[in-house]
């Protein structure tokens, strides 16, 4: 059996445990919200429709809770990275703010994962970039590989253009 050994300071640097704690720490930090809160690592979207004044009013709740959350856990937000992208075509585009301080930046696009979204979804210029770089591999491979065969060409596109055409797959066409 284990013996209990005190513990001065926090997780060491590079240990599998920081993230995991970290997850079970912030595991509770959704609850009461009336919004989708979105959490991977040290990110944090709160997600929602506002159509009404009473949709902004909700949103503005949900962000003084996760404020007294912050507050109660000895955390704090790093509201200066905070936005506020508002999507869709006539969005009345309300100001929110975290906790009593100054209001939330809005932005017209913003990076998610290494994905940039706009406030209109616009995906065609990301295709169409995905595509170039696909063509410009092609390219390459057809140059640099002598056999025409399906076995010689298939493991060299299954390697270097496919991941380039399935880009954000998981954004753009999501299986439900």
């Amino acid at each position: 059996m284990s013996k209990w050994k005190p513990v001065t300071s926090g997780v060491p640097q590079g240990s599998v445990l920081g993230p995991a704690l970290f997850n079970i720490f912030v595991d509770d930090m959704d609850s009461g919200m009336e919004h989708t809160l979105n959490k991977l690592a040290n990110d944090t979207k709160l997600c929602g429709v506002v159509d009404m004044l009473e949709g902004r009013d909700a949103i503005q709740r949900d962000l003084d809770r996760l404020e007294r959350w912050a507050r109660a856990n000895c955390m704090k937000f790093h509201k200066a990275k905070g936005k506020v992208l508002h999507m869709r075509w006539g969005n009345p585009k309300h100001n929110y703010r975290l906790g009593s301080g100054e209001w939330i930046e809005s932005s017209h696009e913003e990076k998610d994962l290494g994905v940039l979204i706009d406030e209109k979804l616009n995906k065609n210029w990301r295709c169409a970039l995905a595509a170039q770089k696909a063509n410009r591999i092609l390219g390459c491979i057809k140059r640099s590989v002598t056999s025409r065969s399906r076995e010689g060409i298939l493991p060299f596109y299954s390697a270097l253009v496919r991941p380039h055409l399935e880009d954000c797959i998981q954004l753009w066409g999501p299986q439900h």
